[in-house]
């Protein structure tokens, strides 16, 4: 129902739900995005198609899964017939739904077989635009410098540091290549050092389903320790004892967060003691320590009210509460400099403000204004150093980077084009004068930069390296389209030099629109093999995210979602009328929440697109969010509505993809699932895949693609999310006979 994002490498992979990144981490996407938020990756896919197949090898026959009559109900006695209930398994050992996403497979493979010459040539110029032996941009912390580093060929980083200078030594602290032999699929989450330097905890999964193992590493010795904590999130932090490791651990079933609890190394994880323990299923919950190091705090998130807890870092006995949670009161803190600084919505600063709280502060009445709400800003975060602030903010649909001086004055960090991205990088110094920030855009490879507040000098740490690409052969634009309710939508554009706009070319359009995630014009070096066949990408800004301030959002949730889908049509008749695409050229593309999207736009518009990817697609919505035992569910109640609720239930049912499959004509559809994936259950896709191919009266391709041994993310390693990517590229450019 939510999605991953990471830290973008600009490797092109499917910009909310898999992240390739240097340091092998994620984060849910609902929990909100903090001041040190990197940017993720652009997203994948795209096209048109006019179909030629004249000369193709017969294929299978699709599969044709079994009905069951099944009825689902709600509390209030309204019933649906499902009659593909029965692909839920939640063991994932049931033989026949086994056999069925097999033969599912089996008939993609068999489609796609013909198409391997393409997909070998897409996969061979996609790897080799990357640098493979590439690394990160060094960050001193306590006198240590920390990267990330791969070695060309291998699938995953390694997390190293240097004592003092780049010169000494290299330490590695994780070879994630080792770690990883031999399993289908592994991931780091949080790897945290202890703040005498001489111990490394961190949280790993190797099935996809996001439940973390967290392990130990005596970085003096390199011995790893026998001390192990099972079904936990990836999400730790030490003590200033160096001894001690808070965590968070998961229901066995919801995945929810439900308690905070705390390990001392060398005894065993039955006799962790209790820390917190959250009753209310609606919240999120993590762990952090504060810019200072003074406090560990404990987070804790719905969609619509937060609420932080903390305890000093030198003896956390007890964490007191920063200001009691209440309903659309949302608010995150930091503690610097002798104050609390938070970020918050409250007394109706619908686009957040900043205030600051004395340091014992237990309530908002101890709260005053420091950077002033503003309806036309939204205040995203913050970063606190000891001579100025920075404030990533968002205006207009762009991001910017305010900063803030002791003596009252202000400016605003520069940006080099008129679409770009812009986020806070890594800054783990805070008595530096030097700025970090990292900056793209849809031709600018990711960059990351270096300012210097007290002179401003900028200097470049660090351009991403693509290999034979050229950034003055593309061109990108900001266009705006009226919606049909008047609202006006933004659009960021790229294509190659000389395309011209007259209505021939095929169009790849992508967008997410949900949980206020914003969906920025950033850089893809595997989508410019589409660029370079005449393709253009569009990302459509559309309400949902929040792009244009919280009102944004706000309108695009609960009973506005019908926006969302609007939006993103309207876009597309738009920009066709411009003569941006073909009529009959026209991709969608989205993933998890935008894979809702996806079935929705099929179900309501089908006639405007050839082609459609949903990668993880959220789209049994209604029968989803009536089951509590799924994860997440209960988290999300505040985004979709609760269906328990007869104005929900009837809002959502006019909308959720799977209940609206009707006897009409599809566009052609690629769509992908993990059959471990913890956020989007597999069995969403496989419903909806069997039910299209029950009604749908048309002869287009329906491929159901599900990864046997991945979650939510898809495939960990690099070069086989790339395999993914050259795959799917394939289907759509073969479709779009755009294939040179």
């Amino acid at each position: 129902m939510a999605v991953m994002i990471g830290a973008g490498d600009g490797s092109g992979l499917l910009r909310a739900v898999r992240a390739t990144t240097l340091t092998g981490q994620g984060c849910h996407c609902n929990h909100p995005k903090g001041p040190n938020l990197v940017k993720p990756a652009l997203c994948l896919l795209v096209a048109s198609l006019m179909t030629s197949t004249a000369n193709a090898a017969p294929v299978l026959t699709p599969p044709d899964a079994e009905k069951r009559p099944h009825t689902v109900k709600a509390p209030f006695g309204a019933t649906r017939s499902d009659d593909y209930y029965w692909l839920r398994d939640d063991k994932r050992e049931d033989k026949a739904m086994l056999a069925y996403l097999n033969a599912e497979n089996a008939y993609t493979d068999q489609v796609m077989a013909p198409l391997k010459p393409l997909e070998d040539t897409l996969y061979k110029e996609i790897v080799a635009r990357i640098k493979q032996d590439d690394a990160s941009v060094p960050a001193r912390d306590r006198g240590y410098w920390y990267y990330t580093r791969f070695e060309t060929g291998k699938d995953y980083p390694i997390q190293a540091r240097r004592k003092g200078s780049m010169e000494a030594p290299e330490e590695i602290l994780l070879d994630v290549n080792q770690m990883a032999e031999g399993k289908n699929y592994f991931n780091v989450g949080d790897a945290d050092v202890s703040q005498d330097n001489h111990l490394l905890a961190w949280a790993e999964d190797d099935v996809g389903r996001r439940q973390y193992v967290i392990r130990f590493k005596d970085l003096r010795t390199g011995e790893v320790l026998p001390d192990r904590i099972e079904n936990v999130s990836p999400n730790v932090v030490w003590a200033d004892d160096n001894r001690t490791l808070f965590y968070v651990e998961n229901d066995p079933e919801t995945l929810l967060t439900v308690r905070v609890k705390k390990h001392v190394l060398g005894t065993p994880a039955s006799s962790d003691v209790l820390v917190y323990e959250e009753k209310d299923d609606s919240f999120y919950m993590g762990i952090g320590r504060t810019r200072d190091d003074r406090f560990l705090t404990i987070e804790l998130d719905s969609t619509v009210s937060s609420e932080t807890r903390y305890a000093p870092a030198a003896d956390p006995q007890t964490f007191k509460v920063l200001a009691p949670r209440a309903r659309d009161v949302e608010y995150s803190a930091d503690h610097f400099g002798g104050r609390w600084v938070i970020r918050t919505n409250d007394a109706g600063a619908k686009n957040f403000k900043v205030v600051t709280a004395p340091t014992d502060s237990t309530a908002r009445s101890q709260w005053t204004d420091w950077v002033a709400h503003d309806d036309s800003v939204l205040v995203e975060g913050f970063e606190l150093f000891d001579t100025f602030s920075a404030i990533a903010e968002r205006s207009n649909g762009l991001e910017r980077i305010k900063l803030l001086f002791a003596d009252g004055r202000q400016e605003y960090v520069k940006a080099d084009e008129p679409a770009y991205s812009m986020g806070i990088a890594a800054n783990p110094e805070p008595d530096s004068v030097w700025l970090r920030y990292a900056y793209d855009s849809m031709t600018t490879p990711t960059t990351t930069y270096e300012l210097n507040t007290a002179t401003g000098e900028r200097r470049q740490l660090k351009q991403q390296p693509v290999l034979g690409y050229d950034p003055s052969q593309y061109t990108t634009e900001r266009v705006w389209v009226t919606a049909r309710d008047g609202t006006k939508v933004p659009v960021s554009l790229v294509y190659r030099n000389g395309f011209k706009k007259d209505g021939t070319a095929a169009l790849y359009q992508y967008a997410y629109g949900s949980y206020g995630m914003s969906m920025d014009p950033g850089f893809s070096s595997s989508v410019v093999s589409l660029l370079d066949r005449g393709v253009v990408y569009a990302i459509a800004h559309i309400r949902g995210g929040e792009e244009m301030g919280r009102a944004w959002y706000e309108d695009g949730k609960l009973l506005h979602k019908q926006n969302t889908f609007n939006d993103f049509v309207d876009v597309t008749r738009e920009l066709v009328r411009q003569g941006y695409a073909a009529k009959d050229r026209v991709a969608a593309s989205g993933g998890s929440a935008g894979g809702l999207l996806m079935g929705a736009v099929a179900n309501q518009a089908p006639q405007d697109y050839r082609v459609m990817v949903a990668q993880v697609p959220f789209v049994d919505v209604v029968t989803t969010m009536l089951d509590a035992s799924i994860p997440l569910t209960t988290n999300e109640y505040d985004e979709w509505g609760n269906p328990e609720q007869r104005e929900y239930y009837d809002y959502m049912l006019k909308y959720s993809p799977y209940d609206n499959v009707s006897r009409q004509a599809y566009p052609a559809m690629f769509i992908g699932t993990g059959l471990w994936d913890s956020q989007v259950q597999y069995w969403e896709p496989a419903k909806w895949v069997a039910k299209l191919r029950e009604l749908k009266t048309d002869d287009n391709q329906l491929l159901l693609s599900t990864d046997m041994d991945a979650g939510h993310g898809g495939k960990s390693g690099r070069f086989k999310a790339y395999e993914d990517i050259a795959l799917e590229f394939a289907f759509i450019l073969e479709l779009a006979g755009s294939k040179a």
